[in-house]
C-alpha cells in the first residue's frame, strides 16, 4: 500500500529530495582542513543513503530560495548562522520544511543566532549535543533532536592492535586552557564562561601530569609533526596508543566517540554537569568514567598494570558499541526519520 503526505511528495519507496545550502567559502566545507567532520557528514555519508537524493547549492550571498519550489521535500542548512548558510531570499514564500545543524548553543546569545530561525524559517534543529544542554541557551518552543554525528566508520578499520600501541603515556588532544591564576582571573573578567580553562578545565588540568602525552592538534597550533594527523588521520594519532583521554565540561565532543572507535581505552569525563551518559558508554564497560575528584586515581590504576586484559576488554567493547552505534551512517538514519517527520 501506498500512502501518500498531504504536505509532501514523498511516496513510500520514493527518495527524499534534499536541498543542500552553503556557502563554498567556508573551511569547514574542505576534506583538506584540520576537521573534516562536518564535510564527511554532509558530502560523505549523506551520499550513501539510499533514501535520500541530495543536490548541493554553493552561493556566498544570497540564495533565491524560488527555485526549490515544487521540486524538493526539505531544505538542509549546515548551520544557523550567516558565516556557514546564504541569505535565504523568498525563504518566507515556500513551504518546505527547513532543518538546520546548529553550533555551540552558548555561542547562540552572542553571535545573535535566534534572528535566524525567522530569518531562515527554521522548523527543525539537530546536533550531537544532548536536548537538556540545547534548552538552556535556545527557547523552549525551538524542536530539537540529538543526532550523533561526525564519525566516518572508514577511517578507523585499520587501527593498530592494542598489544602493539604505547602503554606508558595516556594520551590527551585538543585545545586547553591556561592554568596560571592571573590568566584564569583575566579570562574571568573579560571572557566570563567563555575561556578554555572554563570549557576544559579538566582536560587542562589532566595535561599537568607527566604521564599523560600532549597534542594540541587544530588550526590553533598546527606545529609540522602534528600536520600528518590532522582531518582524516586523526584516528592515525589515537591508534598509537593504548589509552587516551576525552573530557569536556558542559558537554561530550566527537572525541569522544572517536577515541572510543580508534580502540583507546578511553576516560571519559561523564557528569551530571555535562550528560555524558546520553551516548550510552558504560563505566568500567566501555569506558573509565572520570571526574575532577577522581582522575588522577583512575590513571594510576590503569599505569599500575597496562598489561591487565581488562583494558584490553573495555577498548574493544568501545570500539563495537560505536561502529554499532555512534557513526555517520547512524547519523544519517536519524536525520532521515527526522525528515519523515518534518514532511
Amino acid at each position: 500500500m501506498i500512502i501518500y503526505n498531504l504536505n509532501s511528495n514523498v511516496q513510500n519507496g520514493d527518495k527524499i529530495k534534499v536541498a543542500f545550502i552553503y556557502k563554498p567559502s567556508n573551511p569547514y566545507y574542505s576534506s583538506a582542513y584540520y576537521d573534516t567532520t562536518i564535510y564527511n557528514f554532509f558530502w560523505i555519508a549523506l551520499k550513501r543513503s539510499n533514501e535520500l537524493d541530495i543536490t548541493y547549492f554553493p552561493n556566498e550571498d544570497g540564495f533565491d530560495t524560488a527555485q526549490l519550489k515544487g521540486k524538493f521535500d526539505v531544505i538542509l542548512l549546515p548551520n544557523n548562522y550567516h558565516t556557514w548558510t546564504p541569505d535565504l531570499i523568498g525563504i518566507q514564500n515556500l513551504e518546505i520544511p527547513v532543518i538546520s545543524k546548529t553550533g555551540d548553543p552558548h555561542y547562540a546569545k552572542k553571535l545573535k543566532q535566534f534572528q535566524y530561525h525567522e530569518k531562515f524559517k527554521i522548523d527543525y534543529y539537530f546536533n550531537f549535543m544532548a536536548e537538556k544542554y540545547f534548552h538552556k541557551f535556545y527557547p523552549r518552543d525551538f524542536k530539537y533532536k540529538t543526532i550523533v554525528l561526525g564519525l566516518e566508520p572508514s577511517l578507523y578499520q585499520n587501527v593498530l592492535p592494542f598489544k602493539d600501541r604505547i602503554k606508558d603515556k595516556i594520551l590527551n588532544t585538543g585545545q586547553v586552557g591556561n592554568i596560571k591564576l592571573k590568566s584564569r582571573i583575566a579570562n574571568r573578567i573579560i571572557h566570563p564562561r567563555r575561556s578554555n580553562w572554563y570549557f576544559y578545565k579538566l582536560r587542562t588540568l589532566c595535561n599537568q601530569l607527566p604521564y599523560v602525552e600532549k597534542q594540541t592538534l587544530g588550526k590553533e597550533d598546527p606545529k609540522k609533526k602534528q600536520e600528518k594527523f590532522l582531518g582524516n588521520n586523526y584516528p592515525l594519532l589515537l591508534s598509537k596508543y593504548r589509552s587516551a583521554i576525552a573530557a569536556t565540561t558542559f558537554y561530550p565532543t566527537t572525541k569522544y566517540w572517536e577515541t572510543a572507535c580508534a580502540g583507546c581505552m578511553t576516560f571519559m569525563e561523564v557528569t551530571d554537569l555535562n550528560y555524558g551518559d546520553y551516548l550510552g558508554f558504560e563505566d568500567k564497560k566501555t569506558a573509565i568514567f572520570i571526574n575532577e575528584n577522581n582522575y588522577r586515581d583512575k590513571f594510576q590504576e590503569y599505569l599500575q598494570n597496562p598489561d591487565d586484559p581488562k583494558w584490553a576488554k573495555i577498548a574493544n567493547a568501545a570500539r563495537n558499541y560505536v561502529l554499532n552505534n555512534l557513526t555517520n551512517d547512524n547519523a544519517v538514519k536519524s536525520l532521515v526519520a527526522l525528515m519523515k517527520e518534518v514532511i
